[in-house]
């Protein structure tokens, strides 16, 4: 790394010392045994992939909560990323694109996580940032390409990817596998595996440099959506103190709603047992799907009622072109107003005055920035932004600061992404990155270099723009728009 680079970073506000030669010592005990990592694209990060961090949930352990992973004897090698969940394998979706995709093979066997470090020895208590993937909890992969951890990494950050159980195999519930569980709840499994990462990382990230008690979780979509969940789950009290939410999306259902889901599920599978259902291929398992499961499972054990809402340091934010930056050509002006009127109710011939059907982007935009800003409502401190910036490639004027374009800038990962980036996207990733950097390690993204990043407490009203430009903006439109919005969101919680 040049050293005007190096100066570049250190200015932006990153954290912790550099070192442009020296790697990890190795090999890195764990408490299952011994790993060796490789080195990074700068060979003062180390990479340990494919780590186990519980049980194949294979067999007997298909929907059941994680259990220990077994010990390994000798040095395992942690060169190569563990197998994926089982997903339905897309190549390409435009706008997302090969480094947005999972491309390694699937199995039921796929609880493994990776870490990158530029630490030099155990204990140098670098802060920590777990991220989960998003993929509307069907897809996705800690070995997805953009979710390279080494750009964080060299910003002092030691980074945490993981795999958890997707689709049915993450979410499905029974009576009868809550009748099983010692917990008397089923689903929620995915939850569950997070859970288990997060204690993996409290035991033994120390000996990569980490320090247990500065954990960050982050995520994506419906990555975002299950960071909420840990959010309000007694299970993953004290094992992060910040949070970061992307673009959430997803909910959850009562678990009475997910069993039956689940009673339907088997009979259309002509299963009448869990027996039968453990004993079914995972091909005969996912196809065809009559019923989807992706949904958290409010149970009284992962998810309480009420949650219990851990109150950490919050940032978040949406994407200006979620849904793509032109209006989906079947939304006519008429359906257009019947949504409105759908969903607004009263407020609809408000609403439409002010976002008539020429403008319907700018009221999904606005909903999503008043609804992220009054999550600062919290005790701590909240961040909220909004990102405006075209990723370069096939299309971007079609799709703008589309769903999760953010994410090579914000995780450092521009060069796993084979997209024409210029100057000016090395440099807002170096931005981006920094205040990402910054707020894992302190619970604010603000450091030096970088413009003043106001709280939702400190500015109330606004949000910070980033991307093209980077400075507060009105969360809405205009005041006027702000205010209705506010009622709207009002009316909901009563």
């Amino acid at each position: 790394m040049p050293n005007r680079q190096v100066r570049r970073i250190l200015a932006a506000g990153a954290i912790g010392a550099m070192s442009l030669s020296a790697a990890l010592n190795q090999p890195v005990k764990t408490k299952t045994g011994l790993v060796s990592g490789v080195p990074g694209r700068d060979v003062s990060i180390t990479a340990f992939k494919g780590m186990p961090f519980a049980a194949p949930p294979v067999g007997n352990l298909r929907w059941r909560a994680p259990q220990p992973a077994a010990d390994w004897p000798g040095v395992r090698k942690a060169a190569q990323f563990g197998s994926s969940c089982i997903q339905n394998i897309v190549t390409e979706h435009k706008p997302w694109t090969y480094e947005f995709m999972t491309h390694n093979e699937i199995s039921e066997d796929c609880l493994y996580l990776n870490v990158w470090t530029g630490a030099r020895a155990a204990g140098e208590g670098r802060p920590v940032y777990l991220y989960i993937y998003g993929g509307a909890n069907t897809e996705g992969s800690s070995a997805v390409p953009v979710y390279d951890g080494e750009g964080l990494a060299k910003k002092g950050v030691v980074v945490v990817t993981v795999n958890y159980r997707l689709g049915i195999l993450g979410f499905f519930a029974h009576p009868e596998l809550s009748k099983e569980a010692e917990y008397h709840a089923s689903g929620n499994y995915a939850l569950l595996d997070l859970v288990a990462a997060l204690h993996w990382i409290h035991e033994n990230i120390a000996a990569f440099g980490g320090d247990p008690a500065k954990v960050t979780i982050g995520g994506q979509s419906a990555g975002g959506a299950n960071v909420h969940s840990l959010m309000a789950s007694p299970l993953a009290k004290g094992l992060f103190r910040a949070a970061i939410i992307e673009s959430a999306g997803g909910g959850s259902r009562p678990l009475a709603d997910q069993e039956q889901a689940g009673v339907k599920f088997a009979e259309s599978k002509g299963a009448r047992s869990l027996e039968d259902l453990r004993k079914m291929s995972w091909k005969d398992l996912t196809a065809p799907q009559p019923i989807r499961f992706s949904s958290a499972a409010v149970d009284g054990y992962v998810l309480p009622n009420p949650p219990v809402e851990i109150d950490v340091p919050v940032l978040t934010g949406t994407n200006k072109h979620e849904s793509g930056a032109t209006p989906h050509p079947d939304v006519t002006p008429a359906a257009y107003q019947e949504q409105v009127r759908r969903r607004y109710q009263d407020l609809a011939d408000e609403v439409l005055a002010l976002y008539p059907a020429t403008t319907p982007n700018d009221l999904a935009w606005d909903t999503a920035r008043v609804s992220n800003h009054r999550s600062a409502t919290a005790k701590k401190k909240v961040y909220t932004y909004f990102w405006d910036h075209a990723l370069p490639g096939p299309d971007a004027d079609k799709y703008g600061a589309f769903h999760s374009s953010e994410l090579p800038y914000v995780l450092s990962s521009l060069a796993a992404a084979d997209r024409p980036f210029t100057a000016a996207d090395q440099k807002i990733a170096d931005t981006m990155s920094s205040y990402w950097a910054n707020f894992i390690a302190t619970g604010d993204p603000n450091g030096k270099g970088l413009p003043h990043w106001p709280s939702a407490a400190e500015k109330p009203g606004f949000t910070m723009e980033v991307g093209d430009t980077t400075a507060p903006i009105p969360v809405a439109g205009s005041d006027a728009k702000r205010k209705l919005l506010e009622k709207y969101f009002a009316g909901q919680d009563r």
